[in-house]
C-alpha cells in the first residue's frame, strides 16, 4: 500500500526539481560551495580568527552548512537549527558581512554555473543582511533602511 504525499512535501518536492533543472544545483555543488569557501573563511584575516576561536572540529560544521545551504538553496529541509542564535554572540560587524559576501560571491562565481552562482549570491546576501539586521538588534541598535552595524560605535550606526 502506497501512502499518500501530503501537498505540502509535494509542493516543496516540485520546487526543488524547479530549482534543479533551472540552475543545475545539486548536493555535490553544494559541498564542493561550502568546502572552498570555509577553506578561504579559514585563511581569512579578518573571518579566520572569529571562526578559529569557535570551531575545533570542522567537519561537523561543515556538515551543518551543507544542510544549511540545501535547505536554503534547494528548499530540502535537511537543515534545522537557529542561526540568528548561533551568531548573536559573535563579535561581528558589517565589515565581517561584507567579507563573509565578498569570499562566498567569489566562490560562488568561480563554482557554479552563472544561474547557480546568482541563486546561492542572493540568497547569502539577504541571509548576511538579516544577521547583521538581528545582531544589532540583539545588542540594542535598531537600524534605519540602508544603515549598517558597527561595532566600533553602535550608537552612531553608520551609513555605509
Amino acid at each position: 500500500m502506497t501512502l499518500p504525499i501530503a501537498p505540502g512535501m509535494q509542493r516543496r518536492a516540485e520546487i526543488t526539481d524547479r530549482i534543479r533543472a533551472e540552475t543545475g544545483i545539486d548536493e555535490a555543488m553544494i559541498d564542493q560551495l561550502v568546502r572552498r569557501f570555509y577553506d578561504r573563511v579559514r585563511q581569512d584575516a579578518l573571518l579566520g580568527p572569529v571562526f578559529a576561536a569557535r570551531i575545533a572540529d570542522w567537519e561537523p560544521h561543515l556538515q551543518k552548512m551543507c544542510a544549511f545551504w540545501s535547505s536554503v538553496a534547494l528548499m530540502s529541509g535537511r537543515y534545522h537549527g537557529q542561526p540568528m542564535q548561533a551568531h548573536l554572540p559573535l563579535p561581528v560587524d558589517a565589515q565581517h558581512f561584507d567579507r563573509w559576501l565578498a569570499l562566498f560571491e567569489a566562490t560562488a562565481n568561480e563554482i557554479c554555473p552563472p544561474q547557480a552562482a546568482a541563486h546561492f549570491i542572493e540568497r547569502a546576501r539577504r541571509i548576511a543582511e538579516s544577521l547583521e539586521l538581528g545582531i544589532a538588534c540583539g545588542r540594542g541598535v535598531l537600524l534605519a533602511k540602508g544603515q549598517r552595524y558597527r561595532r566600533d560605535d553602535p550608537a552612531r550606526a553608520a551609513n555605509s
